[in-house]
């Protein structure tokens, strides 16, 4: 969610420019879905103990055992990568969003020349 956040206040800066701001927003987006492509390949190898499930979780929900570990870790892979799916629909849909804007003539942010 922080990151959603961040992404969207880069967006409303960019909003004096319609394309430029959800051009930036599909750009960040899909910087966020290759994050969770990193955390769900290595979920597998983390130590539950070091993540922040395990502060939520009681003492009788904490896995225990090597098997139990390898649980944890498969659906905390699973959950990143259905994240990084639903982050990734939202970059295709602001660089359409974008690219419709363009369609209609709007234009990206330019620099003034000197």
């Amino acid at each position: 969610m922080f990151g959603s956040l961040a992404i969207g206040c880069v967006m409303i800066g960019f909003s004096f420019n319609p394309v430029s701001a959800f051009r930036s927003g599909a750009f960040l987006t899909l910087t966020m879905v290759l994050a969770l492509m990193w955390k769900a390949t290595t979920a597998g190898t983390k130590n539950p103990k070091h993540t922040e499930v395990w502060l939520y979780l009681d003492e009788k929900s904490r896995p225990a055992d090597g098997p139990a570990r390898r649980v944890f870790g498969t659906i905390m892979s699973d959950v990143y990568k259905l994240y990084a799916r639903i982050a990734l629909g939202v970059a295709v849909g602001f660089f359409l969003v974008s690219v419709v804007l363009m369609l209609f003539g709007l234009e990206a942010y330019r620099p003034p020349s000197k």
